[in-house]
């Protein structure tokens, strides 16, 4: 099962694409960042991401997706920017017919890390290690997605398991 992770924002909305296998293994598909200029007006800004998220959904259909939500910032401006940004991220991938679950950073880092108040550095180091890769993801926005996206591939399996239990 394709399974894309999303971490939205104004000036870098990172993304991730794994799959999910059967046998509980994951594996990377295609991970990265869209970004827009700083000095593009905000309209703009929005229109790009909005583009380059539905090329991106085109070419990699997922059957699912995880968008981080939004936590409360010191700093209204940028939390009202990332708002938008994910309200854009959100339109996109309701037209694709993508079903969406969002979460916060909290719950990503426990699905990941089994501890909600974890790291940075151990969220990528889990990232990295349960989905074999050689190296951590980068930019941090990419390893941000990659995490939402492990985070929405368990919760999926748990749904399936728990909506037929005698899958074991």
């Amino acid at each position: 099962m394709l399974v894309l992770g999303i971490d939205p924002g104004t000036a870098t909305t990172g993304y991730g694409f794994i799959e999910a296998h059967p046998d509980g293994s994951f594996a990377a598909v295609t991970y990265g960042v869209i970004t827009t200029p700083a000095q593009t007006p905000l309209a703009e800004r929005l229109l790009l991401l909005y583009r380059q998220l539905r090329d991106l959904l085109q070419r990699y259909p997922p059957q699912g997706a995880g968008v981080e939500k939004l936590f409360f910032q010191r700093n209204v401006t940028t939390a009202m920017s990332v708002g938008q940004a994910r309200g854009v991220v959100l339109l996109a991938l309701a037209q694709q017919g993508v079903p969406v679950a969002e979460y916060t950073p909290n719950e990503v880092k426990m699905a990941v890390t089994g501890y909600g108040s974890a790291g940075k550095a151990q969220v990528q180091q889990m990232v990295k290690m349960l989905l074999g890769l050689e190296t951590t993801p980068k930019p941090d926005d990419a390893a941000d997605a990659l995490a939402v996206a492990l985070c929405h591939a368990q919760q999926l399996r748990w749904q399936t398991h728990f909506a037929n239990p005698a899958n074991g």
